[in-house]
């Protein structure tokens, strides 16, 4: 007789788990298990049997995998939650018997915690993290841009702002910034870290009013952690890139609402050699093990003993000149100063000063100006500390957003802010004719889209890649260049076939007799219902218009097939009836996603040219 097995031992009621059950088996309450699932990444499941994995039962439910709760049991955070709520009820008991010595004794032996585990093990490698980067992003810049709440305090709300603007000026000295969008959301950017794109949205500097159905406290325990793992990312970023974590704070230009300008970005190499050298000549031993220099950076420091002195010295302004030794060459700071100026003037805006004025949106243009080379001045009611006034001689181009301007220099250019955008996306510098002030812009596209075969190609897009040098494929996308093409061929045949069958003279002077006599006819009852001549011949060209493209479409549909495409549709037929009911499925549905496909491209097409029309017929109506 075989082992009788016991019941939910295996199957899916062993690999899934209730949400009630788990609850039950960590001990904790709800609220602490959202957060645990959160800080952990721990998300529900959907089992493919509900009715196995709860045991029999049908009631709606959350599903969990039972390898994960298995592995909350061990988390700390769990006992640290319990010493909070100890905490909090000791409290309450001190704050209702008025003791407020014993109170002031509780708050300041508060509980406190950190997540540092929690990133270091969801993200074992540096890789993981950034390619996880995008959601803490936009929930950092979010909160960066919101008053404070009752579930996030101010302090929060100030270290988003922090970590925000340092992520920002890691994307300026790296220039990795590639794509911005401006949407109707907010303004996307994309950027290219250590091979990871990383795209996130920033919202619109406007005053917000907050929704009563969201649910901040959820939102506060994701920010929680993404502020932990932004903080591990730009530490990294920093310290692989030789600068000094963290940058620090000119507090004068905080205070003067400097924006990215208060931030300094310094080389961590210099500081350490300056610092070091100082701790050196103060002989203070105990500086040195606050400082934790080890034996061998001790060694080299004595070594260059002469060499630390000259740099201290240079940075203290002095025009004292760095020794020469043996291979170390004296100029070797100034070449490496030439060639990095030389490599910022080849980015987009490397040779350009601009000017913001005061109704543009200096948060994000001086970001992405400054991320390609550029260098950026600003009006003095945007903020203080601006390199550059209005009236510098070095400004060559101004971004403004207003109709008209009170003054205007003629050695600068005055352009629309969707210009500065509209080259990034391009990667080339655009003409300004079509972005000056007061004009209507042409249309901002989506530089993260990306057309298929078969898709409308919006017209400003064939245009923009006709300009990069895609000439072969822009006409392989432009469906209209494509039509007019085929029209002029049809129209070429048909004059040729014209000449080639033409009758005698008497023939042709009859027919030409009968057709002014039509026209003259069309004319008389125009003129008799009160229309102009001109809009005669308006509405003759647009008849014209509509029965050559109906004849088009009537030739394009009634086109008899050959011989070869009727036995390609019926192998095919043959071909999808003999696969399986699955496999059928799939290419049924297929086939029908791309119909769908081609019908919305037809009817997008189809709308253009009614635009363009219209637009066409109202010019010519002015």
């Amino acid at each position: 007789m075989g082992k009788i097995k016991k019941k939910y031992t295996e199957g899916a009621s062993r690999t899934y788990i209730t949400r009630n059950r788990a609850i039950k088996r960590l001990q904790v309450s709800l609220a602490d298990f959202r957060r645990l699932c959160i800080l952990k990444g721990i998300y529900p499941v959907e089992p493919r049997s509900r009715k196995k994995a709860n045991r029999g039962s049908t009631k709606p439910t959350t599903f969990y995998y039972s390898k994960d709760i298995q592995q909350l049991l061990n988390e700390p955070l769990i006992a640290k939650f319990r010493e909070h709520k100890v905490f909090l009820r000791k409290l309450q008991h001190a704050l209702g018997k008025d003791d407020l010595t014993r109170a002031k004794t509780l708050e300041s032996n508060r509980p406190q915690y950190n997540l540092d585990h929690l990133v270091i093990e969801r993200y074992p490698t540096f890789a993981d993290a950034l390619r996880d980067l995008d959601d803490a992003l936009c929930m950092v810049f979010l909160f960066s841009t919101m008053p404070v709440v009752r579930r996030v305090n101010k302090d929060s709300i100030e270290e988003c702002k922090r970590l925000a603007a340092e992520f920002m000026h890691y994307v300026i000295q790296s220039h990795s910034l590639r794509k911005v969008f401006l949407s109707i959301k907010g303004i996307y950017y994309q950027a290219d870290i250590h091979g990871q794109s990383i795209t996130w949205i920033v919202p619109y500097q406007f005053s917000q009013k907050l929704p009563r159905d969201v649910d901040f406290k959820v939102m506060a325990t994701f920010l929680q952690f993404y502020r932990t793992l932004l903080g591990f990312v730009n530490y990294r970023l920093f310290t692989s890139s030789n600068f000094a974590y963290p940058p620090k704070i000119d507090q004068a230009l905080e205070d003067n609402a400097a924006g990215l300008g208060s931030l300094k970005i310094e080389s961590s190499r210099l500081e350490d050699l300056i610092n070091s050298a100082k701790i050196i000549e103060s002989g203070d031993e105990s500086a040195a093990q606050a400082s934790e220099i080890s034996l061998d950076m001790k060694k080299q420091l004595n070594t260059l003993d002469k060499k630390i002195q000259s740099i201290v010295s240079t940075a203290n302004g002095s025009s004292t000149a760095a020794p020469e030794y043996g291979s170390i060459d004296a100029n070797e700071g100034d070449d490496a100063e030439s060639d990095e100026e030389t490599q910022i003037e080849n980015l987009l805006f490397g040779k350009q000063v601009f000017f913001l004025s005061r109704e543009v949106p200096r948060y994000s243009l001086e970001f992405v100006i400054r991320a390609f080379g550029g260098r950026v001045g600003w009006d003095r009611s945007s903020g203080g500390g601006s390199p550059y006034t209005e009236n510098d001689n070095a400004i060559t181009i101004q971004i403004a957003d207003r109709p008209t301007q009170g003054h205007q220099f003629l050695d600068r250019k005055y352009v629309q802010p969707q210009w500065v955008y509209d080259c990034i996306n391009a990667r080339r510098m655009l003409s300004i004719n079509d972005y000056l002030v007061g004009q209507a812009l042409p249309p901002h596209l989506s530089p993260f889209v990306e057309y298929a075969e078969g898709d409308y190609v919006p017209k400003a897009a064939a245009n923009l890649a006709a300009a990069a040098g895609f000439e072969g494929e822009v006409t392989n996308l432009d469906p209209e260049d494509r039509d007019k093409s085929e029209s002029e061929n049809e129209d070429a045949e048909d004059v040729e076939g014209e000449s080639a069958d033409e009758g005698t003279d008497s023939d042709v002077s009859e027919d030409e007799d009968t057709k002014a006599e039509k026209q003259y006819q069309q004319q008389l009852l125009a003129e008799r219902s009160g229309m102009s001549f001109a809009e005669y011949q308006q509405q003759k060209q647009e008849d014209s218009k509509a029965k050559k493209s109906s004849a088009n479409q009537k030739n394009k549909n009634t086109r008899k097939r050959t011989k070869a495409e009727i036995e390609e549709e019926e192998r095919q037929k043959i071909a999808i009836s003999m696969l399986s009911k699955k496999k059928r499925k799939i290419v049924n549905r297929t086939q029908a996603e791309a119909q769908k496909r081609a019908k919305d491209a037809n009817a997008l097409k189809a709308r253009s040219s009614q635009i363009t029309t219209a637009n066409k017929s109202g010019k010519k109506a002015r």
